[in-house]
């Protein structure tokens, strides 16, 4: 075996044991209280640009 051979099969490894290890010890996703995927990371609406917010 090469090294790069070694290399990539040891990344995959690595790899499918970190899922593995997340899958075990994360909490559960509940779909129904996940926001869609459009909305993801918007927040509530803001109202305008920071330059525009009267002081």
């Amino acid at each position: 075996m090469t090294q790069q051979t070694t290399l990539r099969i040891a990344f995959w490894a690595v790899l499918l044991a970190f899922l593995a290890w997340d899958y075990t010890y994360s909490a559960p996703v509940d779909l129904r209280y996940e926001a869609p995927l459009i909305a993801a990371g918007s927040g509530q609406a803001s109202q305008g640009g920071h330059c525009s917010i009267p002081d």
